[in-house]
C-alpha cells in the first residue's frame, strides 16, 4: 500500500501563487507515475498534471500550461505542484494520485492510490 497526504492549499487572490505538496509513504518503490487532479463544485474530477517518478517527465492539462509546474523530490518522497498566476477557475479541491503500473496516463481510473485532497480557493 501507498499513502498520500496533500498539504499547502488555502485562500489566495487572483494572480497569486500557491505550492501544493504530496508526501508519500509505504511501498513507494512501486510508484511509476504520480499526478495532480482537481474537482470544482458541481464538476467532475479532472486531470491537472502528471510526472513519471523516475525520469521526471511531465504532462499538463491545457488550462494550466505555463502557469503550473509539477515536480518531485525523490529524496523526500514528495511531489509538488507550483501554481502561479492563479485564476478564480482554479478554485477546487486538489488531489494527488499514484500509479503503480507502467505507462503514464491522464485517466483517473488508472491511478491506484489517492490522497484526501486539499482545498484551493482563488478570490477574484
Amino acid at each position: 500500500q501507498v499513502q498520500l497526504v496533500e498539504s499547502g492549499g488555502g485562500l489566495v487572490q487572483a494572480g497569486g501563487s500557491l505550492r501544493l505538496s504530496c508526501t508519500t509513504s509505504g511501498r513507494t518503490f512501486s510508484i511509476y507515475a504520480m499526478g495532480w487532479f482537481r474537482q470544482a463544485p458541481g464538476k467532475e474530477r479532472e486531470f491537472v498534471a502528471r510526472i513519471i517518478w523516475s525520469s521526471g517527465s511531465t504532462v499538463y492539462a491545457d488550462p494550466v500550461k505555463g502557469r503550473f509546474t509539477i515536480s518531485r523530490d525523490n529524496t523526500k518522497n514528495t511531489m509538488y505542484l507550483q501554481m502561479n498566476s492563479l485564476k478564480s477557475e482554479d478554485t477546487a479541491v486538489y488531489y494527488c494520485a499514484a500509479r503503480r503500473g507502467f505507462g503514464a496516463t491522464r485517466k483517473l481510473a488508472e491511478y491506484d492510490y489517492w490522497g484526501q485532497g486539499t482545498q484551493v480557493t482563488v478570490s477574484s
